[in-house]
């Protein structure tokens, strides 16, 4: 199984506002990245469209360490509330609506193709590649000011 490093970062003017997503993958030393972006979004929406694009993008099951900054994604990855979501039928402890389901689904379905570990890193910090994610977000998300 190929071992890839997938890097990803969200960004959103306004929230709702228009809204960018960037990511980075690396495959023995090679760098592919991907952006894209909606003119009316959430931060949240973009943090989870960044990972689910890099997964998408991937043309056989891997091994992906996935770095994110998104407390978002990674309390629900780490704390199970992915897994309760869906077994409750995308609705939250309390039986209220989970939000963005249409996403979280899409990831759900990438992380049982992908053996995907999870690392939190601390955005706007020290991490070249997840500071090149945001600078792709960012980029995106003014293309649609």
């Amino acid at each position: 199984m190929k071992h890839i490093d997938l890097y990803t970062d969200g960004s959103c003017s306004g929230n709702p506002g228009p809204g960018g997503w960037g990511a980075i993958l690396i495959y023995r030393g090679v760098e592919k990245e991907l952006s894209g972006g909606e003119s009316q979004t959430t931060n949240n929406r973009m943090e989870l469209t960044a990972a689910i694009s890099g997964l998408q993008a991937l043309k056989e099951p891997c091994a992906v360490d996935l770095y994110t900054d998104s407390q978002y994604i990674a309390s629900a990855i780490e704390k199970g509330w992915l897994r309760g979501w869906k077994a409750r039928g995308w609705k939250k402890a309390d039986k209220s609506p989970v939000l963005n389901p249409d996403l979280w689904q899409a990831l759900d379905e990438q992380l049982a193709i992908h053996e995907v570990t999870l690392h939190w890193v601390k955005g706007h910090a020290e991490n070249e590649y997840n500071n090149r994610c945001d600078a792709l977000a960012v980029a995106e998300t003014k293309k649609r000011k």
